[in-house]
C-alpha cells in the first residue's frame, strides 16, 4: 500500500509539501499541486482522514443525542442532520440515550475528551448544570440550557392556536389534551399552555392528561389509551403528538366510533406516520428539515468560533388539513 513517501517521490517533490496540500497548511504552487494529485491516482493513495483531522485537532465527528429514535419526529430530524452535516464534512455519531440512565452524561463527556467536535442535543433528561460545565460547541434542540448554548425551535404557541381553533371550529365540546410533563423547561410546553388558554376563553372542558417524562415507546401510549378507556373517559376531540393521536383513532375505531363524525383528532408534530394512516391526520406540522438545518448552522458556527448568547432560533409551524377533522 502506497504511502505519503510513495507520492512524494513520485510526484519529485519533499514529503512536506504533499503532508501542506493534504491538511491544506501552507502555500503549494499549482503546477505541484496538480503533479502530487496525478501521483496519488497512479499509486491509488488515499490520505489518512483520521490523521489528518488530529492534525486539525479535529475528529470530523458530530454527536447527535435524541431520545430514542424509534420516535417519528426524532427519526425524521437524525435523517435530516446526517445529510445537513455531510454537506459540510462531518459524520454524524447517533446517540440513543433511552439504553441506559447515564448516556446523555456519557456522550457529552466525549465532547470534552474531543472524541467529538460538538453536540446537538434533543434530549431532556440530564440536569442542566452539567450542561453548564461544558465549554464545547452544543445545540440544544426545544430546550433552554444556558445562555452560551444556541436553542432551536419552533413557535409552539402558534402550534397550540392553530390546534385549539380546529377543534372549535369543528364543534368539539370535551376535548382529550395530552400533555408533555413539565419537569423540564422546554419551549414546547407553550403549546399547551395557549392551547389551555383558548379552551378556557371559550368555556369548553377540557381532560388534561400529562404523559410521563420522557416517555415515548409504544407501549407506554397503549397503556395510557388503555387506562383512559377502561376509566369510560368520554370526549369528542383528542389534541397529542402524532403517535399518541394515532393510538387514540385506533381506540375510538375499535370502540365503533366513527372519525372525524364522532371524535375529531388534531395530531402535533405531522410527522410521515400522519400521512400513513386512513383516515390522514390533521397535524399542526413542524418544519423538522428546517429544524435540523438550523441546528447544524448553529453548530458549525460555534466551532469555527462564533459566539452566541441568549441565542433562539424559532420557526413557524403550519396547519396541514386531514380526515380527522370535518373542516
Amino acid at each position: 500500500m502506497a504511502g505519503i513517501k510513495d507520492v512524494a517521490k513520485k510526484a519529485g517533490v519533499g514529503v512536506g509539501t504533499v503532508s501542506r496540500m493534504l491538511n491544506d497548511s501552507g502555500y503549494v504552487a499549482d503546477d505541484t499541486r496538480k503533479k502530487i494529485e496525478i501521483a496519488m491516482r497512479e499509486l491509488n493513495y488515499t490520505p489518512n482522514e483520521l490523521a489528518r483531522n488530529l492534525y486539525h485537532k479535529r475528529t470530523g465527528i458530530i454527536a447527535v443525542l435524541v431520545p430514542n429514535v424509534s420516535h417519528p419526529f426524532f427519526s425524521e430530524f437524525v435523517n435530516y442532520a446526517e445529510a445537513e452535516l455531510y454537506k459540510i464534512g462531518y459524520k454524524m455519531m447517533l446517540c440513543n440515550t433511552k439504553k441506559a440512565d447515564n448516556a446523555e452524561l456519557e456522550y457529552l463527556d466525549m465532547l470534552n475528551r474531543h472524541i467529538v467536535d460538538g453536540v446537538i442535543t434533543g434530549v431532556h433528561s440530564l440536569n442542566v448544570e452539567e450542561y453548564k460545565k461544558i465549554r464545547k460547541p452544543i445545540v440544544a434542540l426545544d430546550r433552554y440550557i444556558g445562555e452560551n448554548i444556541p436553542v432551536v425551535a419552533v413557535n409552539h404557541k402558534e402550534g397550540g392556536r392553530l390546534a385549539a381553533d380546529t377543534l372549535i371550529q369543528n364543534g368539539c365540546k370535551k376535548i382529550l389534551h395530552f400533555k408533555g410533563s413539565i419537569v423540564v423547561e422546554s419551549p414546547y410546553h407553550e403549546r399547551h399552555f395557549e392551547f389551555d388558554r383558548i379552551m378556557k376563553k371559550n368555556n369548553i372542558e377540557t381532560l388534561t392528561y400529562e404523559l410521563e417524562w420522557n416517555r415515548f415507546d409504544s407501549e407506554y401510549y397503549r397503556q395510557v389509551i388503555h387506562e383512559i378507556s377502561v376509566k369510560g373517559m368520554d370526549f369528542d376531540g383528542v389534541f397529542a403528538v402524532d403517535r399518541m393521536a394515532i393510538e387514540c383513532m385506533n381506540e375510538a375505531i375499535r370502540n365503533h366510533r366513527k372519525v372525524p363524525r364522532d371524535v375529531k383528532i388534531v395530531a402535533y408534530d405531522g410527522t410521515f406516520i400522519t400521512e400513513l394512516v386512513e383516515p390522514q391526520m390533521t397535524a399542526v406540522v413542524q418544519p423538522i428539515e428546517k429544524l435540523a438545518e438550523e441546528s447544524v448552522r448553529l453548530l458549525n458556527d460555534l466551532i469555527k468560533g462564533v459566539k452566541y448568547k441568549n441565542k433562539q432560533i424559532m420557526l413557524e409551524v403550519t396547519l396541514r388539513k386531514g380526515n380527522t377533522t370535518i373542516t
